[in-house]
């Protein structure tokens, strides 16, 4: 799960509108406040596509729909850990740009 974070660190770089958060019992990649991919204790790949994108998300390699809590969330994508080339890698992460780069910054919560 490190490894997969530290590729994801070095595939996006140094974005100054790009940010790290704990969830899903694993690191949290966001750009604007909004969540874009991040790692899950088994290795895989959590993505944000939404809706528009996800029926070409599915039709990938090791791709299934979210199902963290025992209902499917549409619009995220899962990604076995054997299919997580580094190509892989970067196309899931241009995929969830795509769909997360034009959305508003969110604004931070208040603790």
């Amino acid at each position: 799960m490190d490894d997969l974070a530290e590729q994801i660190r070095a595939l996006i770089g140094d974005d100054p509108n790009g940010g790290e958060i704990r969830m899903f019992g694993g690191t949290c990649f966001t750009l604007n406040g909004n969540m874009m991919v991040g790692t899950m204790k088994d290795g895989g790949l959590l993505v944000r596509v939404g809706k528009d994108q996800e029926a070409a998300a599915l039709a990938l390699p090791g791709a299934t729909r979210m199902n963290f809590t025992g209902r499917e969330m549409k619009g995220f994508i899962m990604v076995a850990p054997d299919e997580l080339s580094e190509d892989a890698i970067n196309g899931w992460i241009a995929m969830a740009s795509r769909f997360v780069g034009p959305m508003p910054p969110k604004k931070p919560t208040k603790k």
